[in-house]
């Protein structure tokens, strides 16, 4: 197997360490959302300045920095509402920073493939590996000019690393660029406006455990009574004493309303947001809180059993059970997804297919095995050049969507999730699996003949089946079969067994002799190894 990578060895799954909940705030009275946008608006101020205060200390932040901005904030907020805002900031700084981090490892990959194509001859083919040269001496100008383009983005991205510079939008900066493109996005300014306002509101806070109902700045009673604490300019609109606003709306959790419940009864730290959904012109509340890591089983006992291999596409889940020596057992099972349309449209779409595939796992009480997709380093233009559609293929796969929710929707059923190495899994699955699998009744695919192949890598074994002896060895006169158990299976190397009758051919004479012995079979009438040693008689007393 010379020239292949590495496999990496099989994992369950760790189950979620969070879990997030959210509910509509109906029957919300003007006043109501009036005092929302005030305070999440003089919020969304504070923390666009304190953003802005973090990114200009970059790296030389410390501890004496982060209390001073605190400080700052408390005098117009208070104290919970800055350590919120503190806290999202620092979480919002990190992410840019690991987002461009990213950035530049994409333009590396880059600049290697395109200088490496570069110093090949125009028109040299590649490998399966290894891109070729370019097609044209037109193409290989265009591509020495794009080298360029890359190269200083990549310096310029590599100085920000340095000095700790990154470019964070709060709001978003695709719905910033909106703004000089409202005829295409057929958006009017006011319309634009009031998703930019809405966007950089603030209005979440953190849990305390201890503190009443977890949370002492957005408080929810175990009845669903919400109200929040009020910054220090804002205290003249309360309506309840201590500073606090009462909304007309109530909560009620239909996901998890009981866990929550316990949480706040028990006075557990749970953190809320509330935000404004301006396309629907509704009001939500999101509550959050982390759980005790799930506990894992291990991995023999995931295979104990079998388990149902999936395999993940653009369109569908093709999955097929195997039983513990990898072999399949019924029919595939196909569920189908369309990721046309809103975000909204496409993540239903996603949690209906994973239902399906989860209630099947949980009615024969198996694990499922899914490959480790990563397509980061894969989505590139400059790897697959002119191959537009495949790029746009996967990069409309929805992988970390499937792979948060399949992980977070099994815990909750108890079903294990086993993770695999990703590497070839459709071309030997497709080269060992799909022909054998098809018949006149049944046509198997490449990506069912896949889901045969991760099955039995998360079983570990090996996705080539054994080499079938020739056809006249493969009928019953000869009594060969060609068996996927596990060498130390009993019975693996035994004839089928012999059952005389009309439907069946019965043993002929002279043939019962050899029909056990593999080696008398293989050996062209040599005798077999333990012909040459006899059982002596017992000894007579």
């Amino acid at each position: 197997m010379g020239g292949l990578r590495e496999l990496a060895a099989p994992f369950v799954v760790p189950g979620p360490c969070g879990v997030a909940v959210r509910d509509r705030l109906k029957h919300l009275t003007a006043r109501d959302e009036k005092v929302l946008r005030l305070v999440g608006d003089h919020l969304g101020a504070l923390a666009s300045r304190d953003l802005k205060a973090r990114c200009a200390a970059g790296l030389e932040h410390d501890t004496d920095r982060w209390a001073e901005r605190k400080r700052g904030l408390t005098e117009e907020s208070s104290s919970r509402w800055a350590g919120s805002i503190t806290k999202a900031t620092h979480d919002q700084w990190a992410l840019a920073r690991r987002g461009q981090h990213a950035h530049i490892q994409s333009l590396e990959a880059g600049v290697r493939t395109i200088a490496h194509r570069l110093s090949l001859p125009v028109g040299e083919k590649g490998s399966k590996r290894t891109p070729g040269g370019y097609r044209s001496k037109g193409e290989w100008f265009a591509k020495t000019r794009r080298l360029h383009v890359l190269a200083d983005r990549l310096e310029a991205a590599r100085a920000d690393r340095e000095a700790g510079v990154v470019h964070v939008v709060r709001g978003g900066k695709r719905l910033l660029n909106t703004r000089h493109h409202l005829d295409t996005a057929q958006l009017t300014e006011e319309q634009w406006r009031t998703r930019w306002e809405a966007g950089r509101r603030f209005l979440a806070a953190d849990g305390e455990s201890g503190k009443r109902f977890g949370n002492e700045t957005i408080r929810v009673t175990p009845d669903g009574e919400v109200s929040l604490k009020l910054p220090a300019p804002l205290v003249h609109l309360a309506n309840t004493p201590h500073g606090r606003y009462v909304l007309a709306s109530r909560a009620a959790f239909a996901h998890r309303g009981e866990e929550w419940r316990d949480r706040v009864t028990a006075n557990r730290a749970v953190a809320y947001r509330i935000h404004e959904d301006v396309l629907r012109g509704r009001w939500y509340l999101t509550a959050s809180w982390t759980i005790p890591p799930v506990k894992t089983v291990p991995l023999t006992a995931a295979r104990t059993g079998g388990l149902i291999g999936v395999d993940t596409n653009a369109d569908h889940l093709a999955a097929w059970r195997l039983d513990p020596h990898g072999n399949p057992i019924g029919q595939p099972l196909r569920f189908g997804y369309d990721l046309s349309g809103t975000a909204q449209h496409r993540d239903a779409q996603v949690r209906h297919a994973l239902i399906r595939l989860l209630h099947w796992a949980q009615r024969h009480h198996l694990a499922i095995a899914v490959e480790d997709l990563d397509f980061q380093t894969e989505k590139t233009r400059e790897k697959h050049g002119r191959r537009k559609k495949f790029r746009k293929l996967i990069s409309g796969m929805p992988v970390s969507r499937l792979r948060a929710r399949l992980v977070s929707m099994a815990a909750e059923l108890g079903i294990p999730i086993v993770a695999v190495d990703p590497a070839y899994t459709s071309k030997w699955g497709a080269q060992h699996w799909q022909k054998p699998l098809t018949s006149n009744n049944r046509k198997t695919t490449r990506h069912d003949a896949a889901a045969v192949a991760i099955g039995r890598r998360a079983l570990g074994h090996p996705i080539r089946r054994r080499t079938a002896p020739p056809p006249a060895h493969r009928s019953d006169e000869q009594g060969h079969r060609t068996v996927q158990a596990e060498p130390v299976a009993p019975g693996r190397e035994e004839p089928r067994p012999r059952i005389p009758g009309p439907r069946t051919r019965s043993v002929r004479a002279g043939r019962g002799a050899n029909a056990g012995d593999q080696d008398a079979q293989h050996r062209s009438g040599r005798p077999a190894e333990h012909e040459s040693w006899q059982q002596d008689s017992l000894l007579s007393l």
